[in-house]
């Protein structure tokens, strides 16, 4: 819980994997039964009871009912440990800080900021959203950028430098839940994004209830292939616009973290567009742009400046800051076909980087809840329709000052 004299919280991420209420079809033929429900709900709320985040960023949120039912769940759970385990004023140990990082404080009511998807369609053609819970509640009201005032049009080159056509992008696969929270004496934007997954994507012609290629019995390689070529654009693109609204942040001068589910890993194309580039050890060993001849590079001020408008752009995973500080060398949020990867992350602007001599905090913590994890091969692989096929990631920050 949000500790005021020592300004400290945590903040997670959490992939709920589909939630949703009992007997109601979201994607074709996949519905829970009251019975799944319940399960599912009471997992929820335990984990979510084990996260203890002050802010938690949710994905694949169909219905925000079906959350607040969690979160009140929760709250239920947490009060109820705290009756059993957290002393009263009258016992001469009762403030031991331990009791500090064992209570719970339960979620206001107005703590929920719920993101629909704009492309949500009829009961077996549903489509999720995603969601931000925040004890600290938000300053101003949350914003979701989904479908996009104008469309982007990424132009593409051929490599004899004729033109290649362009790629537009008017929506998001998913929104992007973008809030701001007051922590400590900083107000730190928050974004909450949901990739574009890895499935493949195959159009169908005006009239088909399917794609050619999804017809397995006539298995179509090359075909599936250029599937994933758009499903794995679509991620960048989503990725770059997403990247765009993190920029202006900060240049505004406002500490920025993005949570969320990637669908692709740290060192993935998609993933470098939103931390930004890792900069050159030396741009004085560069040549100039604008040289005119060999010996021209920019100059030690010159590469000063721009390495400071690199790194005041870059986003840091919490996870390698963690890695780094723990010498820990496993984390993975997700398992599937003998593949263990981190696709969901937490990235901090560099107000938070152990390094950076103006930080606003930095992380002590980082927790990993992801025992509940089953390889797709694994015969316990049926579990994970209702426990959540991700695993939960909490930074723990201590703000200066």
């Amino acid at each position: 819980m949000v500790n005021s004299a020592a300004q400290t919280f945590r903040i997670g991420s959490f992939n709920v994997k589909n939630l949703i209420g009992p007997e109601k079809e979201y994607y074709r033929f996949e519905s829970y039964t009251a019975e799944e429900h319940a399960w599912k709900e009471d997992w929820l709320a335990d984990q979510l009871l084990s996260m203890n985040a002050d802010v938690v960023c949710f994905q694949e949120i169909f219905e925000e009912d079906a959350l607040r039912h969690v979160v009140t769940e929760t709250d239920v759970r947490g009060l109820a440990l705290n009756k059993a385990t957290i002393p009263t004023r009258s016992k001469s140990y009762a403030r031991k800080a331990i009791f500090d990082k064992l209570a719970y404080a339960p979620y206001p009511e107005t703590a929920l900021a719920f993101a629909p998807n704009a492309s949500d369609g009829e009961p077996g053609q549903r489509r999720p959203g995603l969601a931000i819970l925040s004890r600290l509640g938000f300053v101003g009201q949350p914003q979701v950028i989904q479908i996009l005032p104008k469309p982007v049009e990424i132009a593409f080159q051929d490599l004899t430098g004729e033109d290649a056509g362009f790629y537009r992008v008017s929506r998001l696969s998913r929104p992007v839940l973008k809030a701001r929270v007051q922590l400590g004496g900083h107000v730190v934007t928050i974004f909450n994004c949901h990739l574009k997954s890895k499935l493949g994507e195959f159009p169908r012609a005006p009239g088909d209830s399917y794609a050619p290629e999804s017809n397995l019995l006539d298995y179509n390689a090359h075909a599936r292939g250029l599937g994933n070529i758009r499903s794995g654009l679509r991620r960048m693109a989503e990725a770059w616009v997403l990247r765009g609204l993190i920029v202006d942040e900060l240049h505004a001068g406002r500490p920025v973290m993005v949570l969320g589910d990637f669908n692709d890993g740290e060192n993935a194309v998609s993933t470098e567009i939103i931390t930004g580039e890792a900069p050159f050890r030396n741009y004085a060993w560069l040549r100039r742009h604008d040289a005119a001849e060999a010996h021209q590079r920019y100059t030690k001020e010159e590469a000063a400046r721009i390495l400071e408008s690199i790194e005041n752009v870059r986003l840091h995973s919490a996870e390698k800051m963690f890695v780094r500080k723990s010498l820990r060398d496993m984390v993975y949020t997700t398992a599937f076909g003998g593949v263990f990867e981190s696709i969901d992350q937490i990235l901090m602007s560099r107000h938070f980087h152990p390094d950076f001599e103006g930080r606003i905090g930095e992380m002590e913590y980082f927790s990993v809840f992801n025992d509940h994890l089953t390889d797709g091969s694994h015969p316990e692989a049926p579990y994970n329709k209702l426990a959540s096929d991700h695993g939960q990631i909490v930074a723990h920050i201590r703000m200066r000052g």
